[in-house]
């Protein structure tokens, strides 16, 4: 039995050695991989980073650079508008400014709708709350249930997205 004990004593102490850290050009080798890996990932590290900051920048300069061309656009109405004021509203006056406010409106869908902006069409539709803002009902029997016969506030999409819903009146059975 001690012969047995002995003979199962050896294998794991042999095991045991075996398994220890040997020193020597493995240690070295397996060392100098991990430093290289741990380069790597620091360089990795630091482009991802880079690349983050790179893309922001990018992105803010886009967007400064589509809101300059909208505002380049609008000036003109701007100085339509100050023209406007400026005009004398005597008795021929007053029918002068409304024909150029007028001018201006038109002027300013006419930009909104080359930048991709439509208006809502609300008068007469069904309510959608995804498109309409009800802010009154009105017992109607003329008009059914549901259907809007005022608009308050006109709404606009710019393709698919809403960027205003409009206000509107809503019929009420």
């Amino acid at each position: 039995m001690e012969d047995e004990l002995n003979d199962t004593a050896e294998p794991s102490t042999a095991a045991t050695q075996s398994e220890q850290p040997q020193s020597g050009p493995e240690v070295s080798e397996l060392q100098k991989q991990r430093d290289e890996y741990y380069d790597r990932l620091l360089r990795k590290t630091a482009e991802f980073d880079n690349y983050r900051k790179r893309t922001e920048r990018e992105r803010v300069q886009l967007s400064e650079a589509a809101a300059a061309d909208l505002i380049e656009e609008l000036l003109p109405l701007v100085d339509d508008m100050d023209r406007a004021l400026k005009a004398d509203a005597g008795h021929d006056g007053v029918d002068a400014i409304r024909r150029g406010v007028e001018l201006i409106h038109k002027r300013l869908l006419e930009t909104l709708q080359k930048r991709g902006v439509k208006p809502i069409d609300s008068l007469g539709a069904d309510f959608d709350p995804h498109y309409h803002m009800a802010v009154a009902h009105e017992p109607a029997d003329d008009h059914r249930e549901g259907e809007i016969v005022e608009e308050f506030r006109r709404g606009y999409m710019l393709g698919d997205r809403l960027l205003r819903p409009a206000m509107v009146k809503v019929a009420k059975g």
